[in-house]
């Protein structure tokens, strides 16, 4: 038998005492699994589309989940889940309709020389099985991945995940680190004359450095959009000019979709498709919005490479993937992407939230760029024009007075500087003009100056937080 719903503070006490706690000292404790919102943390008892509720009934706009895809608790993804669950659910050992069906569906969206696929049940367990595939086929062993890039949990991926390794035992010798092809603060700005190119020549010349070393390239690992890094949009034509680089090496390249994929970038289906017609990844892996919060998760690849890892004689069995109940899931995602237009409604809504922020960002000097594509979409904060330094402690407050406004938003990138939106796909243009027009309302600051954090009060002239 549940017990009552405990109160807030009860449920973060038995969180703090139970989960991944890590204790520093008598006095204060630290947790290796963390809250949005940490010093006041929300507690989340329902949702419904682009909604969550708190156990006081209070109505959150969430502009975080980018895995509740479709909405949350869509009630045809319920319907379908409950309509199967009912029915049967076993491993992918047995013949059922679910599992090829969803597999025929998701060739007719990727380009067609992807056309073998591997079900499994997260992201992470999806890029695990990249790097595996990509090792056999190529029979090299070093992959080369983006600076600040993040792509899962298991030991293998915090090998090729800077944001994690680096604060951990450092990097290997077989992962190798290129710049992030980032034309707002990276290397190569947008006053370069060909940003692309020289972008692409970093990795040209590490591959070279590589095989000076006796090294040899398995694959280029990237996120189509670098979320993590920062929401970064790479200028077209990057991914063309590194697989060229990259396959002349005897490497792959792996596009991963797991943050992006599913038409969230309104113009395609698959975020890859943003560099061009003429670019097709060899590995493709899919995540999060894939099953609108029901564990389920691909690998999508051509049947060379899959021949490559069939030749092993060792089977790849994953016990629930691709088990019916996912698939009819997988399936309704689908549907409902297709029933509610929701890709043209990314275009639409992205680009007026687009126009909203930039419009901001001719008001407030703290907004130094606004980039994205669809509902992806990031706000860099900066502390100066000139140096355009992360605006970090600002990132902060702002994310911190936006709850309170009742509006959930976080931040990333290497400086937590950059607000990233990437809401459920039922976003609304109401929705965006509420969240700019609060955004606004903040960064023109108060007349009593509001102080949250320690030392820091808001210049309303400035849009600045001096501290």
């Amino acid at each position: 038998m549940r017990p009552a719903q405990r109160s807030r503070q009860e449920t973060l006490a038995l969180r703090r005492q139970l989960i991944g706690l890590l204790l520093l000292s008598d006095a204060c404790h630290s947790s290796s699994c963390k809250l949005f919102f940490s010093n006041d943390p929300v507690k989340i008892v329902k949702a419904k589309g682009q909604y969550m509720y708190d156990e006081n009934g209070r109505r959150y706009l969430d502009c975080i989940n980018n895995v509740a895809h479709v909405g949350h608790c869509h009630p045809d993804i319920v319907k379908a889940a409950h309509e199967q669950n009912q029915l049967l659910n076993t491993n992918s050992r047995y013949l059922h309709d679910n599992l090829v069906d969803y597999a025929e569906r998701l060739s007719k969206t990727l380009p067609e020389k992807l056309c073998i696929f591997y079900f499994l049940n997260s992201g992470s367990e999806a890029n695990d099985l990249a790097l595996r595939l990509a090792r056999q086929y190529t029979r090299h062993e070093d992959v080369i991945v983006l600076d600040h890039a993040y792509h899962g949990h298991l030991t293998s991926l915090i090998d090729i995940s800077p944001y994690k390794f680096r604060n951990l035992e450092g990097q290997k010798e077989w992962v190798h680190v290129a710049p992030v092809p980032d034309t707002y603060r990276g290397l190569y700005r947008e006053d370069h004359e060909d940003s692309v190119t020289a972008y692409a020549n970093e990795v040209k010349n590490i591959i070279e450095q590589a095989h000076k070393r006796g090294r040899k390239i398995a694959a280029f690992f990237v996120e189509s959009l670098p979320s993590v890094g920062g929401q970064i949009i790479p200028p077209a034509g990057y991914f063309q000019k590194v697989a060229e680089h990259v396959h002349k090496a005897g490497g792959v390249f792996i596009a991963d979709e797991i943050q992006v994929g599913f038409g969230r970038v309104g113009k395609h289906f698959w975020a890859f498709q943003l560099q061009g017609e003429d670019f097709i990844p060899d590995i493709v892996t899919m995540g999060k919005p894939i099953g609108n919060g029901h564990p389920i998760a691909c690998v999508a690849t051509t049947k060379e490479i899959a021949e490559a890892f069939a030749a092993t004689g060792v089977e790849y069995f994953n016990t629930f993937g691709g088990n019916p109940v996912s698939c009819a899931i997988g399936l309704a995602v689908l549907d409902v992407i297709e029933k509610e237009h929701l890709q043209a409604h990314a275009t639409e809504v992205g680009n007026f939230l687009m126009k909203l922020l930039k419009e901001q960002k001719m008001k407030h000097p703290i907004i130094g760029d606004v980039r994205g594509s669809g509902l992806f979409i990031g706000v860099d904060l900066i502390k100066d024009q000139a140096e355009r330094t992360p605006a970090t402690a600002e990132a902060e407050y702002l994310i911190t007075r936006l709850k309170e406004e009742y509006i959930l938003l976080s931040t990333d990138g290497p400086g937590r500087n950059v607000l990233k939106f990437k809401p459920p796909m039922c976003f609304s243009m109401e929705d965006a003009k509420f969240v700019v027009d609060t955004i606004d309302k903040l960064l023109t600051g108060s007349t009593d100056q509001n102080c949250l954090i320690e030392g820091c009060c808001w210049t309303a002239s400035k849009s600045m937080l001096s501290c």
